[in-house]
């Protein structure tokens, strides 16, 4: 782990940057503007000492006494410490208080020189060959009759500048050196005051952190810090608050979780199982938390269900195999935390019970056909010789439930056949034909009640690639539902293109369903008139057939209806 360094040592780090910078700033500038200060004062001291000295060198100028002259230059230059020359306008050295002017080359083109002798005061900082040291130089012009015929002077050591300028320096760094330390000292104090709460707050934070709520921090100060450390004290009251409401929420989750009899999985958009109940080992037998599904649950189909809800993000149920067992899988869809959460119900026994009862259904249906058939053969033999009306009566009786239970067998026979199948034998069928063909079967019962029979297929329909057999049967089965229950009126079929399905309704405009028969509509024997069921030899297995030739097709069956006004059957079936 990185080593952090402490906030102390940040503060204490940055004021001294802070103040090296400022101390040194301050010294630069300060010695900038102390040596400027000093040439600037020490040139106007000079051009001062020039005009004084005008007048007395003028006289002995006038006198051409030039001789006296130097030795006057020469005894000023020793009492005022300076150096004094004074130069004709071709650039002769007249006189000079520190070296002999005849010895003394020619100044003609020195800057201050040319300066003055244009009239102007010439100021120069230059190395001095005569004296071999750095100057200052400060030369003014002399007039005589309004014109510069000579050049008087003055300069000094730059050196006497310097060593002021030094020792201005050293009491500047003596100074800046306590300035420092003071800036230090109040530094420490005011990083502790400020680092310290700030350790108080991250100790106390990281006890947070390790479940520690009851930790608090008190500062006696006033100012933004100890509000902050009350923040601090309010937000680990509330955290500890919510941390307790969390865990009774887990603990009421956990014991709903216990409580449910179905297994109970709970994956994340990556396929890890996060959550689940002790029920779950009585499928897998083993451990499945903070693992992938797919390395218990090896199945192909199941991990479709999975991409499937991820894709389509909906609540669906499906029957699974696995294992010699049956479940029915209610997959559901946390959008808030892309989970996936699936309850698995073991139908198992229904599943055995559901193909008891298909087996015996098959069984009787077949035992029951020979029989049948030989009742309803001698019924027949008995009726051509029976002359008695009493006796025909009752033969007429028997021979009419004889073919109810005939027919009763054989839709079950049909019933069985299609739950049985899993494959169609599909072929190009002419829908419009095919429909009209089973409209001509019950021609006879649609006079009898003087109903209308129409079929509408939309032009640009082609054939529908199907099973002939049992798409016979569906609308054979549905004709005849609708003539039974419509006593006057018409009985419609349209087909429709819709894209990549293609829609069959059915309408009539007979009785009409309640809607609380719906849902069990296509149930086996379900019927929702009895008595009408009875009288027209009605078996309750005609819409259950329907939907099973349906759901072979894979499509879907619905149904709309209006009490009085008839009823209709909206069937959607994929082209391919």
């Amino acid at each position: 782990m990185r080593k952090q360094s402490s906030f102390f040592f940040k503060i204490i780090s940055s004021f001294t940057i802070i103040i090296l910078i400022l101390i040194l700033s301050i010294y630069v500038f300060s010695s900038y503007a102390i040596k400027k200060h000093y040439e600037t004062t020490l040139t106007q001291n000079l051009i001062n000492i020039n005009k004084s000295l005008i007048f007395e060198i003028q006289n002995y100028i006038n006198d051409k006494d030039f001789d006296n002259l130097n030795s006057f230059i020469k005894d000023i230059g020793q009492q005022i410490n300076t150096r004094i020359t004074i130069i004709s306008s071709q650039g002769l050295v007249l006189a000079d208080s520190e070296g002999n002017p005849k010895l003394m080359e020619n100044h003609r083109y020195r800057p201050e020189i040319e300066k003055a002798l244009s009239g102007k005061t010439g100021i120069s900082i230059r190395y001095s060959k005569t004296l071999k040291t750095k100057m200052l130089y400060v030369a003014t012009p002399l007039l005589i009759t309004n014109k510069t015929h000579y050049v008087i002077r003055t300069s000094l050591f730059m050196s006497n500048i310097k060593k002021l300028r030094h020792d201005l320096s050293q009491k500047i760094l003596i100074i800046s050196f306590f300035v420092f330390l003071f800036a230090i000292i109040s530094a420490i104090i005011l990083s502790k005051s400020i680092s310290n709460p700030i350790k108080k707050l991250t100790t106390a934070a990281k006890r947070v952190s390790t479940g520690d709520f009851n930790t608090k921090v008190f500062l006696n100060r006033n100012d933004d810090l100890n509000i902050l450390a009350e923040n601090f004290n309010d937000m680990t009251e509330e955290i500890q608050n919510l941390f307790e409401k969390t865990k009774k929420e887990k603990e009421s989750l956990n014991c709903v979780i216990s409580s449910i009899d179905e297994a109970l999985m709970v994956i994340n958009l990556n396929g890890n199982v996060i959550l689940t109940n002790d029920n779950i080992k009585k499928i897998t037998d083993k451990e499945m938390f903070n693992r992938p599904f797919w390395e218990i649950i090896r199945d192909e189909k199941f991990e479709n269900f999975i991409d499937k809800i991820k894709k389509e993000k909906i609540n669906f149920s499906e029957e699974w195999f696995w294992k010699n067992k049956y479940f029915l899988c209610s997959f559901g869809y946390a959008g808030l935390n892309n989970e996936i959460v699936i309850l698995f119900h073991d139908i198992t026994r229904q599943k055995e019970m559901e193909i008891i009862k298909k087996e015996f259904v098959s069984n009787v249906s077949h035992e029951l056909r020979t029989p049948l058939t030989a009742i309803k053969g001698f019924v027949e033999t008995l009726e051509e010789d029976e002359k008695e009306k009493d006796k025909l009566y009752y033969l007429k009786i028997i021979d009419k439930h004889t073919n109810r239970l005939i027919t009763i067998v054989k839709d079950l026979l049909i019933l069985s056949n299609l739950e049985e199948t899993e494959t169609l034998q599909k072929e190009s069928i002419n829908l419009e034909n095919l429909i009209k063909d089973q409209g001509k079967i019950f021609e006879k019962k649609m006079i009898e009640k003087s109903l209308t029979f129409n079929v509408n297929v939309d032009k640009e329909l082609s054939d529908f690639l199907g099973d002939r057999f049992r798409l016979e049967q569906m609308f054979i089965n549905l004709i005849d539902n609708a003539i039974k229950y419509t006593d006057q009126g018409k009985i419609d079929i349209q087909v429709k293109n819709k894209n990549t399905d293609i829609q069959i309704i059915v309408r009539d405009t007979g009785i009409g369903i309640e809607k609380k028969h719906y849902p069990r509509l296509f149930e086996r024997f379900y019927v929702t008139d009895k008595s009408r069921s009875r009288q027209s030899g009605g078996t309750g297995l005609g819409l259950s057939i329907v939907k099973h030739i349906v759901l072979l097709h894979g499509g879907s069956i619905n149904v709309e209806s209006e009490i009085g006004k008839g009823t209709k059957f909206i069937i959607n079936l994929p082209k391919t």
